[in-house]
């Protein structure tokens, strides 16, 4: 029987990359959108929902089931990014990357679990990031928003696999997806005592987005973890450099990473604070 599965924020960027690999290698997917999206291009189908309100996620899920009688799995991939000093980042903008990388996953988590333990089957995965286990300069609501979904996920993960439900993350490097021009960043003040360092960052981004692969190997990995009949916790995906940073993080001194990263985003220079 066709195995159904639902990819929150499946209309651009990491969640489409996931939902484009399964539905080629057989699995009926459901991609979400704020908006109605009838007849994509792409032969994806489409539920509207928006995972910031209890009340659509309900609706989307008991929508999904309607029209298919079974929901497999779920894959939580609806997310915003930000930028920002924590000095300076408004909290409504910080309340805002919560609602979706956060509160968002837990919505539709517990929209579906009960579904997943009546059938005594289901697999959840969440898309953290190398930053749900690293936190960079500037980065620094992003990173604690995934922080967030890893703790959340890892309570998760033991508290229902006694039901036959399994719970992973993905943990996505640098991608190129469209991911900047949703991105949720504290309005920059030319006066500002962080502008010229985070116009630094802004460049190195940029440079790093626009030679990143384009998000293939994530859905690559969605279908690994779906075929695996004992998945693990966590599946780091990206370059070696991203997915060494969480080893050295853990190993080296604070004080040598501190100012290996710091020195990556020419933070060490006395010039950046003038």
């Amino acid at each position: 029987m066709e195995k159904v599965f639902l990819v929150t924020g499946g209309s651009s960027g990491i969640g489409k990359a996931i939902a484009l690999h399964l539905k080629a290698n057989g699995y009926r997917v459901f991609g979400t959108s704020r908006r109605m999206i009838a007849n994509d291009p792409s032969g994806l189908e489409f539920i509207q929902m928006d995972v910031n309100n209890d009340e659509a996620v309900k609706a989307g899920i008991q929508q999904l089931i309607e029209k298919t009688g079974r929901l497999d799995g779920v894959i939580n991939s609806a997310g915003l990014g930000t930028i920002g000093a924590v000095e300076e980042m408004p909290i409504d903008t910080i309340k805002e990357v919560f609602e979706t990388n956060f509160y968002g996953v837990l919505r539709v988590c517990q929209a579906v679990l009960p579904i997943f333990r009546a059938q005594k089957s289901g697999h959840i995965i969440n898309i953290s990031s190398i930053a749900g286990e690293v936190s960079l300069p500037f980065r620094g609501f992003y990173s604690a928003s995934k922080f967030a979904v890893e703790a959340m996920t890892e309570a998760l993960r033991m508290e229902v696999k006694g039901f036959g439900i399994e719970v992973s993350m993905i943990q996505p490097g640098d991608f190129n997806t469209n991911i900047a021009s949703a991105r949720k960043n504290a309005d920059l003040d030319a006066n500002s005592p962080y502008a010229k360092l985070i116009e630094e960052m802004n460049v190195l981004i940029k440079k790093g987005m626009d030679s990143a692969p384009t998000p293939e190997a994530v859905g690559v990995a969605a279908l690994n973890i779906v075929e695996n009949k004992k998945p693990t916790l966590r599946y780091p995906v990206g370059a070696f450099v991203e997915k060494i940073s969480i080893k050295l993080r853990k190993f080296l001194p604070t004080k040598l990473y501190e100012k290996i990263i710091m020195g990556h985003y020419n933070m060490l220079d006395d010039r950046m604070y003038k």
